[in-house]
């Protein structure tokens, strides 16, 4: 078997849509589900999925539009309406678990964990969206990488709005010394990004073959952040 068919990429993607408001102060979720098919995604992390500005369900709308599977990790109702993260797929989702990382006295937080039945076998997707304190950040990536050691071992990615604003935090070395360091490009805000919220690991660390954004015009004015999209090289099972 020759190496291209050994192995066979992915397009993974991670976004807070602001709970599908953009710059303009717009509920636009079609606007949304318009930037998730211009990424090309074949299974996508979303933070913030909850609406505002409506009592619609977003995460409903997204999966009508986009016809993907997903999975909620909804954390808390805002106005009658769900709020949290989700996971978006290609393929379908095998097995699925919440995570809860909330700290006593601040805003409920976690992640959607879930196993992905994708072509070359199963993938491991954490999906997270961390606090805005340093002290809760760092209990919730011990709490992360607790589960991630605990369980069978798969090829794995965690991703998702980390919100850690600076680059020496002790989170953010505890993840590097887990996974590896990877690209860290800015993402936030959208219309000028300067900081580098969202973020991308893989297990192995070999798994990432490339790590960008997706900066178009719509990207830009859809949400507060950019989506970070990556190309995930898997080893094809017998």
């Amino acid at each position: 078997m020759s190496a291209d068919a050994a192995t066979r990429s992915l397009v993974v993607a991670t976004w807070n849509v602001h709970g599908g408001v953009g710059r303009d102060r717009r509920y636009h979720p079609a606007r949304i589900a318009q930037v998730l098919g211009e990424t090309r995604a074949d299974i996508i992390a979303l933070q913030e999925v909850g609406s505002r500005a409506s009592a619609e369900n977003l995460l409903a709308v997204l999966v009508r539009e986009t016809g993907y599977h997903a999975v909620d990790g909804f954390t808390l109702k805002r106005d009658g309406c769900d709020f949290g993260n989700a996971v978006l797929s290609r393929y379908p989702i095998t097995e699925s678990a919440r995570l809860d990382l909330t700290q006593k006295g601040h805003e409920p937080r976690g992640a959607v964990d879930v196993v992905i039945g994708v072509p070359q076998g199963p993938l491991r997707v954490i999906a997270t969206h961390l606090g805005l304190r340093p002290s809760e950040r760092r209990q919730q990536v011990k709490r992360l990488l607790a589960a991630l050691e605990r369980e069978t071992p798969l090829p794995t990615v965690l991703t998702g709005d980390v919100n850690e604003w600076y680059l020496w935090g002790r989170p953010l070395r505890w993840l590097h010394r887990h996974f590896t360091r990877t690209p860290a490009p800015p993402t936030f805000p959208a219309w000028r990004p300067v900081f580098a919220l969202d973020r991308l690991w893989t297990e192995p660390a070999r798994l990432l073959g490339e790590l960008r954004v997706h900066a178009t015009p719509l990207a830009r004015v859809a949400s507060d952040h950019l989506p970070l999209v990556a190309r995930i090289v898997l080893p094809v099972m017998p």
